[in-house]
């Protein structure tokens, strides 16, 4: 198996909609954004699976050394080896791989937010610095596009806390900030139980709703000259949104269980996008 194959089967079998978006880009490209997704799985799962935090930093550690080794044209990881390819091609740097690991670290540090402030720093490690990256595999040509990358990485990572609240929480994390709980008398312990009130309604709306502004904004900041470049991030907008509006008919139902699209629907609606776009 090739750096590229294992990346291919990584993002695949993940089932994420992100994949559906890199199926129409042309072969560089389209290597090159599923060796960074892996990265960001790889990293994640660590997180994610291991039970023991002083393991799962040890293992971040590892990665932190292996995109040194990147740099230095040595990857030992198949994930490596396929970013040192695409590195080659794309401008990826390595502080900015670091940045999504210093975002995976947070979860080993804290499972609460004070405020949005603080949320946001992780959404922007985690999320947004991808948004970025993802910019430059695509291409452009004016450089208004970050802003557009950036704030869609928000986009997608807000959705991601309102669809993954109740499996974050069976981690013990809750990433809806400590004063919007406040805010709208959600007291963490219903999150954490799996408790459903108008009140928790209405915070997922207001949730939702900043989702959606930071979608709108992004999208009015892509210049029309990178449009067609950019079309995956208008695939994955297209996906997520539509998950958006699922979760709001299912009156956010996301404590017991995950909401989402099926393979089929995302796969008409990013091809309906890609040739719309």
């Amino acid at each position: 198996m090739t750096p590229d194959d294992y990346c291919q089967q990584k993002a695949a079998a993940s089932g994420s909609s992100f994949y559906y978006s890199f199926l129409f880009l042309p072969l560089e490209r389209r290597q090159a954004i599923m060796a960074l997704y892996a990265f960001c799985r790889e990293v994640d799962d660590v997180v994610d699976e291991c039970q023991d935090p002083a393991l799962a930093s040890t293992k971040l550690a590892w990665w932190r050394q292996e995109v040194e080794r990147i740099g230095s044209g040595q990857p030992q990881h198949p994930v490596g080896q396929a970013l040192q390819a695409a590195g080659r091609r794309f401008n990826l740097p390595g502080e900015q791989l670091l940045e999504i690991i210093d975002g995976m670290e947070m979860d080993l540090q804290q499972a609460r937010y004070l405020d949005f402030k603080g949320l946001s720093l992780y959404c922007y490690r985690v999320a947004s610095v991808v948004g970025l990256l993802a910019a430059e595999i695509f291409g452009f040509q004016d450089r208004q596009t970050l802003k557009y990358a950036h704030d869609l990485g928000m986009a997608f990572q807000l959705t991601n806390i309102i669809r993954d609240i109740g499996e974050d929480a069976r981690r013990g994390r809750i990433y809806i900030p400590m004063d919007e709980l406040k805010q709208f008398n959600v007291p963490a312990a219903d999150i954490l139980n799996g408790r459903y009130s108008d009140n928790f309604t209405a915070l997922m709306r207001f949730q939702l709703e900043r989702a959606q502004r930071y979608y709108d904004q992004a999208l009015e900041q892509l210049p029309p000259v990178d449009r067609k470049s950019q079309r995956p991030g208008l695939v994955m907008a297209a996906i997520y949104r539509t998950l958006l509006k699922e979760i709001e008919a299912e009156n956010f139902q996301v404590l017991h269980q995950r909401i989402a699209l099926t393979p089929v629907r995302k796969l008409w609606l990013a091809w309906k996008t890609w040739i719309l776009a």
